[in-house]
């Protein structure tokens, strides 16, 4: 750790679209990023990680970790926008890096996640290549992203 900085960033994909968080961790790992994924299906998955205390039969965050979540809106159970509501909210949680991965491109739906504190609003690209290259972007980002660790 260093300055309160950890290099070793857990990434948190929020993706309830199978193929899209396929694509979205082999592009990450295409770009050379070797942190630990951990992919959520719904909204509630990603809250219950996050604000739980600990379980035996489900993943729950490290005191201590630093992560961030790759976020994206329209998801069964809870949606992203009240996902990222939540946390942001939160005194321990509001801190951690949020980016909006999403096929929505309503410009109100992207200043209401701007509003909200999403770090970055990335519009996932129709087309497979485009979007391929985007993931791959995105991943050599975070491979120098510097990320406080979350306290608690």
């Amino acid at each position: 750790m260093q300055n309160g900085f950890e290099k070793k960033v857990t990434i948190l994909i929020a993706e309830d679209d199978d193929g899209h968080a396929m694509l979205i961790e082999e592009n990450l790992r295409d770009s050379g990023l070797k942190n630990v994924i951990i992919r959520f299906k719904d909204g509630q998955e990603v809250l219950d990680f996050l604000f739980a205390g600990p379980s035996k039969t489900a993943p729950r965050r490290a005191p201590g970790g630093a992560y961030v979540l790759l976020l994206d809106i329209r998801m069964p159970k809870v949606d992203g926008v009240e996902v990222l509501r939540q946390l942001k909210q939160s005194p321990e949680l509001g801190g951690m890096p949020v980016i909006m991965l999403t096929t929505t491109d309503d410009p109100q739906e992207i200043q209401s996640c701007y509003t909200l504190g999403c770090s970055c609003y990335i519009t996932k690209p129709i087309d497979y290549q485009k979007f391929s290259e985007v993931l791959t972007r995105l991943g050599l980002f975070l491979l120098v992203v510097q990320v406080p660790c979350i306290d608690g």
